[in-house]
């Protein structure tokens, strides 16, 4: 199956339909509603998969309950109505689940372009970027591989395609491995977003000929791709951040 350009294998459709409309979902209320219904706040249970799902990001003082389509039905109207992103059950996609997965991981995304780039190209950037081409155009087996790890890993670093790089580490990796300045029409251009306390938000690598890599973000509805570097320049622009370049020793 092909999914914004890259290929997805049947094993993974079938666990995006399991993150993606599970039969028992969570639900962010107040912690003085879940004691008058008896629920237990449980935020254990949650893997980092339905917390990309449903948007379960600093949850704050607020409890995390669990309940099925029946049990979701206890909740208040307002309740249901505020939570992150609307909830989706099996039984309101029945007979079209692949369908609507797929619709709702390429809904608002660009295709990676990675099957547009010359062969020329990746021979050229081959012993300079030595990742690139075996990572281009793949959806990663969980959420958690972010932009910081895929940078890294497209630069050689073994295993960083596979964990959640924090900023620290990508940091170091930058001090020890680049020096601030290069070009965007030069392949190994490091693109890094920075916000006005100069913490760095956001990474990309350009392959040269107007190419460039990211991976949009750390869930599993977000595959590493390639993207025209004007295209990927444009959907990395976030109010308050500002785009800096550095280039591999």
């Amino acid at each position: 199956m092909l999914v914004l350009g890259v290929v997805v294998p049947g094993d993974l459709l079938d666990r995006w339909l399991g993150w993606f409309a599970p039969p028992v979902q969570p639900f962010v209320i107040p912690q003085s509603l879940a004691g008058s219904l008896d629920l237990d706040d449980d935020r254990d249970r949650l893997t980092p998969e339905l917390r990309d799902t449903f948007c379960l990001y600093g949850l704050g003082s607020s409890a995390l309950v669990w309940l099925s389509e029946a049990g979701a039905r206890r909740l208040p109207a307002s309740a249901r109505r505020s939570q992150p992103v609307p909830h989706r059950w099996p039984s309101s996609i029945a007979g079209r689940e692949l369908e609507t997965v797929i619709k709702y991981v390429e809904k608002g995304r660009r295709p990676s372009r990675h099957g547009d780039v010359a062969p020329a190209t990746w021979n050229a950037v081959a012993s300079l970027l030595p990742g690139a081409r075996r990572l281009a155009g793949a959806f990663p087996a969980r959420s958690g591989p972010n932009c910081f790890g895929t940078v890294m890993a497209v630069c050689g670093v073994e295993g960083a395609e596979d964990v959640w790089m924090c900023r620290e580490p990508f940091e170091d990796w930058l001090v020890a491995q680049t020096v601030r300045g290069g070009r965007d029409d030069e392949p190994g251009t490091v693109l890094v977003w920075r916000s006005a306390d100069g913490a760095v938000q956001h990474a990309a690598v350009t392959l040269g000929d107007g190419w460039a890599l990211h991976k949009p973000s750390q869930g599993w509805m977000s595959p590493t791709k390639v993207l025209a570097l004007q295209d990927l320049k444009r959907s990395a622009r976030a109010r308050g951040q500002r785009l800096h370049r550095y280039h591999l020793r």
